[in-house]
């Protein structure tokens, strides 16, 4: 019986220690949005980027503990700390894991609204998406919440497949950030008649640096989703890895060697590869990736010529959005059995959960975004835009002036 006890309590403590590494893992990633960010946007924006990744994920956490966790899974911390102790305290380092994927939300925003948004008013909207908005898509998904995924198995054979969030995390990430970027506009100067006019990259080191952080953070957001140690597979990581490389050969392809597409490709390929990692095989996984790193340098290119309204700053839509949907359906597709996967998924599913997605995060983006707008704006004013996020925010640059 003791050696069943100490088993058992060695259990627990690995799988603590294990999702607790996965948490810290992606919470080094928010550093890699904010040095993206930073690298993308011009000078003048370059406080304000890391500003604004700092004090969102510290609203997101504290609106998920309040209330985002609830809404989704149903638990509250509201009890006793010896309560809250119990097996290690691994449903506290759970609540600290998924309250990551929660804060990268408005991280995602923030890269398509730069350079030209309110500050408080942003903030608010980052509270209220965390702890309403996502959460209703998250638990809807991951919890099997008001019967959506038993309504698709019986339907059509197998829920929604959603391994590490292609769609729960990225495409919601990225549908409300289209909302929040149609509702503000263009920046100051970014099309004359007609025509876009480039707003070169501030810092590509920067930009780098950013993209590195994210690529080595996303194999503890891929393969610490398991979130137990039994759950572990050696195939979510090859996949990642598959994934991420397919994305940079392809934008370096289409990108014309361009570093920013370049940076970018990976990220495209890991956001795609999420939903089905633990299902593809990895030549699956590989094209996935590669057309994801086709979708944004295309779309991006032709989001930005094509529709003034879309000032996507670091093209988070065609990103995030879409190749997170892409993501689900090639789960649907590259994780069918005949193609070399583990079967027990269904296409049709994926793409009603995705079709989903996108709805709850744009309608949702929408709603907070334009209530938030009617009552006190979105946007700078046109001076204080022209003079930049920092000083007419922050009251300080990023550099200081000899």
């Amino acid at each position: 019986m003791d050696i069943t006890s100490a088993v058992h309590t060695l259990t627990e403590s690995a799988n603590t220690l294990f999702i607790l590494i996965g948490a810290i893992m992606v919470l080094a990633m928010h550093a890699g949005f904010a040095f993206l960010e930073v690298g993308t946007v011009r000078h003048k924006n370059q406080v304000n980027a890391l500003v604004k990744i700092m004090t969102d994920f510290g609203v997101s956490a504290v609106m998920y503990f309040f209330i985002g966790y609830y809404v989704a899974y149903g638990s509250h911390f509201m009890s006793g700390a010896a309560e809250l102790t119990a097996s290690n305290g691994y449903e506290l380092v759970k609540f600290f894991f998924l309250m990551t994927f929660a804060a990268a939300i408005p991280a995602i925003v923030s890269g398509g609204i730069a350079e030209r948004a309110k500050f408080y008013p942003m903030l608010i909207a980052s509270g209220l998406i965390v702890a309403f908005i996502y959460p209703f898509f998250e638990g809807l998904i991951w919890n099997g919440n008001y019967g959506f995924q038993a309504w698709l198995e019986s339907q059509f054979g197998a829920s929604f497949h959603d391994f590490a969030g292609s769609v729960v995390v990225h495409a919601v990430g990225g549908w409300i950030a289209l909302a929040a970027v149609l509702l503000l506009g263009a920046r100051n100067g970014r099309y004359r008649n007609g025509r876009v006019v480039a707003f070169a990259p501030s810092n590509i080191p920067f930009l780098a640096l950013g993209a590195w952080i994210l690529t080595v953070g996303w194999f503890g957001f891929n393969v610490m989703s398991a979130q137990t140690l039994d759950g572990i597979s050696g195939l979510v990581a090859v996949n990642s890895l598959m994934a991420m490389v397919g994305g940079i050969l392809v934008s370096m392809l289409l990108g014309r060697k361009d570093p920013g597409f370049i940076h970018n490709g990976p990220l495209a390929g890991l956001v795609a590869v999420c939903a089905g990692s633990d299902l593809m095989h990895p030549v699956g996984a590989l094209i996935t990736g590669g057309v994801a790193g086709a979708i944004f340098v295309y779309l991006f290119e032709w989001a930005q010529d094509k529709i003034e309204r879309l000032d996507d700053v670091l093209g988070v839509w065609p990103l995030h959005g879409v190749c997170g949907v892409w993501g689900a359906i090639a789960c649907g597709i590259f994780g069918q059995a005949s193609l070399g996967g583990l079967g027990g998924v269904s296409l049709m599913s994926q793409i009603i959960g995705s079709v989903a997605g996108v709805a709850i995060a744009f309608v949702g983006g929408l709603i907070v975004y334009g209530v938030i707008g009617a009552i006190s704006g979105l946007r700078l004013t046109e001076e204080e835009e022209f003079n930049g996020a920092d000083v007419s925010i922050h009251r300080i640059g990023a550099t200081a002036v000899e």
